[in-house]
């Protein structure tokens, strides 16, 4: 995977998890009828955002184990009854774990390209 793929691919996954993550707890299956306070998980994912869109390294390094967080929140909720549930826990797991392999290819790529010269 190239530099830039890896760039799309973490950018999309981030934002599509934020997404994910506000749609799921307000509106799709809230743990409460009305909407969940647990919206607000997705205030954390908001903090990289700014770093990732601008190519930051020391972002995409640590913003790749804030993601395991969600990938582990997500795998835990992926076994809960409800199907609507099911499919917002199995999309989020998927986001997590292309967010956490394309964060980890961009920063290979970067420090291969800045150690070849």
């Amino acid at each position: 995977m190239n530099r830039q793929t890896a760039y799309l691919l973490t950018s999309f996954s981030l934002i599509a998890l934020i997404i994910l993550s506000l749609s799921w707890e307000l509106w799709i299956a809230p743990l409460r009828p009305g909407g969940s306070w647990l919206a607000l998980k997705a205030l954390p994912l908001c903090l990289p955002l700014s770093g990732i869109l601008k190519k930051k390294i020391y972002t995409y390094q640590h913003s790749s184990m804030l993601v395991l967080i969600y990938f582990a929140e997500a795998l835990m909720r992926l076994f809960n009854a409800y199907p609507a549930e099911q499919i917002c826990a199995a999309l989020s797991v998927v986001f997590s774990i292309i967010f956490f392999i394309s964060c980890l290819s961009f920063v290979k790529q970067y420090k291969e390209t800045n150690n070849a010269r």
